[in-house]
Protein backbone atom coordinates (compact mmCIF):
# COMPACT_ATOMS: atom_id res chain seq x y z
CA UNK A 1 0.00 0.00 0.00
CA UNK A 2 1.26 3.36 -0.49
CA UNK A 3 0.39 5.84 2.50
CA UNK A 4 0.14 9.72 1.65
CA UNK A 5 0.96 12.34 4.03
CA UNK A 6 -1.37 15.63 4.19
CA UNK A 7 0.26 18.92 5.41
CA UNK A 8 -1.26 18.15 8.52
CA UNK A 9 0.65 15.36 10.13
CA UNK A 10 -1.81 12.47 11.24
CA UNK A 11 -4.05 12.71 8.41
CA UNK A 12 -3.51 10.14 5.77
CA UNK A 13 -4.37 9.33 2.36
CA UNK A 14 -4.39 5.35 2.04
CA UNK A 15 -3.86 3.71 -1.94
CA UNK A 16 -4.03 -0.32 -1.11
CA UNK A 17 -2.68 -2.69 -3.67
CA UNK A 18 -4.94 -3.35 -6.20
CA UNK A 19 -4.67 -6.99 -7.47
CA UNK A 20 -6.53 -7.01 -10.93
CA UNK A 21 -7.15 -9.64 -13.34
CA UNK A 22 -10.12 -10.52 -16.09
CA UNK A 23 -12.28 -12.03 -12.77
CA UNK A 24 -12.11 -8.45 -11.14
CA UNK A 25 -9.87 -7.14 -8.02
CA UNK A 26 -8.67 -8.10 -4.85
CA UNK A 27 -7.69 -5.59 -1.85
CA UNK A 28 -6.59 -5.75 1.73
CA UNK A 29 -8.62 -2.47 2.89
CA UNK A 30 -7.16 -3.18 6.48
CA UNK A 31 -3.89 -4.78 8.14
CA UNK A 32 -2.91 -3.98 11.61
CA UNK A 33 0.58 -4.94 10.85
CA UNK A 34 0.54 -2.56 8.12
CA UNK A 35 -1.50 0.06 9.56
CA UNK A 36 0.43 0.53 12.36
CA UNK A 37 3.79 0.92 10.63
CA UNK A 38 2.17 3.65 8.53
CA UNK A 39 1.52 5.50 11.96
CA UNK A 40 -2.59 4.32 11.92
CA UNK A 41 -1.87 2.19 15.48
CA UNK A 42 -5.14 2.52 17.18
CA UNK A 43 -7.96 -0.28 17.80
CA UNK A 44 -11.14 -0.17 16.12
CA UNK A 45 -13.71 -1.34 17.77
CA UNK A 46 -16.87 -0.73 15.17
CA UNK A 47 -17.88 -0.29 11.57
CA UNK A 48 -20.36 1.51 10.44
CA UNK A 49 -21.70 1.84 6.50
CA UNK A 50 -23.39 5.37 5.26
CA UNK A 51 -25.94 5.84 1.89
CA UNK A 52 -26.09 9.47 0.62
CA UNK A 53 -27.60 10.91 -2.59
CA UNK A 54 -26.35 13.33 -4.30
CA UNK A 55 -26.93 16.90 -2.91
CA UNK A 56 -26.59 16.02 0.83
CA UNK A 57 -23.57 17.00 2.76
CA UNK A 58 -23.41 15.39 6.32
CA UNK A 59 -21.35 17.03 8.69
CA UNK A 60 -18.83 18.00 10.26
CA UNK A 61 -19.21 15.81 12.98
CA UNK A 62 -16.71 14.75 15.73
CA UNK A 63 -17.17 13.00 19.48
CA UNK A 64 -15.89 14.79 22.44
CA UNK A 65 -15.10 13.45 25.29
CA UNK A 66 -14.27 10.10 23.90
CA UNK A 67 -12.99 11.28 20.60
CA UNK A 68 -13.22 8.69 17.34
CA UNK A 69 -10.52 8.17 15.11
CA UNK A 70 -12.27 6.78 11.33
CA UNK A 71 -10.90 5.08 8.64
CA UNK A 72 -12.90 5.98 5.62
CA UNK A 73 -14.19 4.64 1.96
CA UNK A 74 -16.11 4.82 -0.65
CA UNK A 75 -17.24 1.39 -2.27
CA UNK A 76 -20.16 2.75 -4.29
CA UNK A 77 -19.97 5.77 -6.31
CA UNK A 78 -17.82 8.91 -5.24
CA UNK A 79 -17.54 11.30 -2.88
CA UNK A 80 -15.90 14.75 -1.39
CA UNK A 81 -14.42 14.07 1.78
CA UNK A 82 -12.87 16.49 4.71
CA UNK A 83 -11.26 16.70 7.81
CA UNK A 84 -10.83 19.44 9.97
CA UNK A 85 -8.66 20.12 13.00
CA UNK A 86 -11.14 20.94 15.99
CA UNK A 87 -8.01 20.36 18.51
CA UNK A 88 -7.52 23.06 21.31
CA UNK A 89 -4.10 24.32 20.73
CA UNK A 90 -2.68 22.72 17.63
CA UNK A 91 -0.66 24.76 15.18
CA UNK A 92 -3.44 23.29 12.63
CA UNK A 93 -6.72 24.47 14.23
CA UNK A 94 -9.21 25.12 11.83
CA UNK A 95 -7.08 23.84 8.77
CA UNK A 96 -8.66 20.87 6.75
CA UNK A 97 -7.68 18.54 4.34
CA UNK A 98 -10.14 17.39 1.73
CA UNK A 99 -10.12 14.29 -0.93
CA UNK A 100 -11.89 12.70 -3.61
CA UNK A 101 -13.04 8.77 -2.23
CA UNK A 102 -14.43 6.41 -4.98
CA UNK A 103 -14.94 2.93 -5.93
CA UNK A 104 -12.52 3.24 -8.60
CA UNK A 105 -9.78 5.23 -6.69
CA UNK A 106 -10.50 2.82 -3.73
CA UNK A 107 -8.28 5.08 -1.79
CA UNK A 108 -9.14 5.25 2.13
CA UNK A 109 -8.73 8.61 4.43
CA UNK A 110 -7.53 8.57 8.28
CA UNK A 111 -9.38 11.33 10.10
CA UNK A 112 -7.72 11.17 13.35
CA UNK A 113 -9.35 11.61 16.53
CA UNK A 114 -9.61 15.09 17.30
CA UNK A 115 -10.72 16.00 13.66
CA UNK A 116 -14.46 16.82 12.35
CA UNK A 117 -15.27 15.26 9.83
CA UNK A 118 -17.65 15.31 6.62
CA UNK A 119 -18.68 14.32 3.30
CA UNK A 120 -21.21 14.85 0.42
CA UNK A 121 -21.59 12.68 -2.75
CA UNK A 122 -20.08 13.07 -6.22
CA UNK A 123 -22.29 10.84 -7.85
CA UNK A 124 -26.20 9.76 -7.73
CA UNK A 125 -25.52 7.64 -4.68
CA UNK A 126 -22.53 7.06 -2.75
CA UNK A 127 -21.76 4.56 0.15
CA UNK A 128 -19.22 5.45 3.13
CA UNK A 129 -17.81 2.64 4.78
CA UNK A 130 -15.48 3.64 7.52
CA UNK A 131 -13.65 1.89 10.82
CA UNK A 132 -13.99 4.12 14.30
CA UNK A 133 -11.57 3.67 17.38
CA UNK A 134 -14.19 4.60 19.77
CA UNK A 135 -17.79 3.86 20.19
CA UNK A 136 -20.28 5.70 19.05
CA UNK A 137 -21.70 7.64 22.07
CA UNK A 138 -24.82 10.06 21.19
CA UNK A 139 -24.86 12.11 24.07
CA UNK A 140 -21.09 13.22 23.31
CA UNK A 141 -21.81 13.79 19.26
CA UNK A 142 -21.13 16.88 18.41
CA UNK A 143 -20.83 19.09 14.96
CA UNK A 144 -19.34 22.11 13.71
CA UNK A 145 -21.19 24.21 10.91
CA UNK A 146 -20.29 22.96 7.49
CA UNK A 147 -20.18 26.58 5.85
CA UNK A 148 -18.49 27.96 8.68
CA UNK A 149 -16.71 31.13 7.04
CA UNK A 150 -13.29 31.05 9.29
CA UNK A 151 -12.78 27.74 7.90
CA UNK A 152 -13.52 28.21 4.21
CA UNK A 153 -14.37 24.65 2.96
CA UNK A 154 -14.50 24.18 -0.73
CA UNK A 155 -17.35 22.20 -0.70
CA UNK A 156 -18.31 20.88 -4.70
CA UNK A 157 -22.21 21.48 -3.53
CA UNK A 158 -24.12 24.81 -2.72
CA UNK A 159 -27.22 24.73 -0.72
CA UNK A 160 -26.96 21.44 0.56
CA UNK A 161 -29.39 18.79 2.08
CA UNK A 162 -28.26 18.97 5.45
CA UNK A 163 -29.84 17.11 8.66
CA UNK A 164 -31.47 19.65 11.58
CA UNK A 165 -27.83 19.02 13.90
CA UNK A 166 -26.27 20.24 10.66
CA UNK A 167 -27.92 22.89 9.90
CA UNK A 168 -28.20 24.13 13.43
CA UNK A 169 -24.21 23.47 14.22
CA UNK A 170 -22.11 26.57 15.76
CA UNK A 171 -18.71 27.79 13.87
CA UNK A 172 -15.85 26.72 15.68
CA UNK A 173 -15.20 29.63 17.10
CA UNK A 174 -18.06 29.22 19.00
CA UNK A 175 -18.42 25.24 19.71
CA UNK A 176 -18.97 24.61 23.60
CA UNK A 177 -16.72 21.71 23.51
CA UNK A 178 -13.58 20.98 21.40
CA UNK A 179 -10.65 18.02 22.54
CA UNK A 180 -7.49 19.65 22.94
CA UNK A 181 -4.40 19.23 21.10
CA UNK A 182 -1.88 16.81 23.02
CA UNK A 183 1.30 17.42 21.30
Amino acid sequence: MNVIETFIPGVLIVEPTIHSDPRGFFMETYHAERFRAAGIALPFVQDNHSRSSRGVLRGLHFQEPNSQGKLVRCTNGALYDVAVDVRKGSPHFGRWVGVELSEENKRMFWVPPGFAHGFCPLSETADLVYKCTAFYEPENDRAILWNDPDLAIDWPVSGPVLSAKDAAAPRLKDAPLLPKYGG
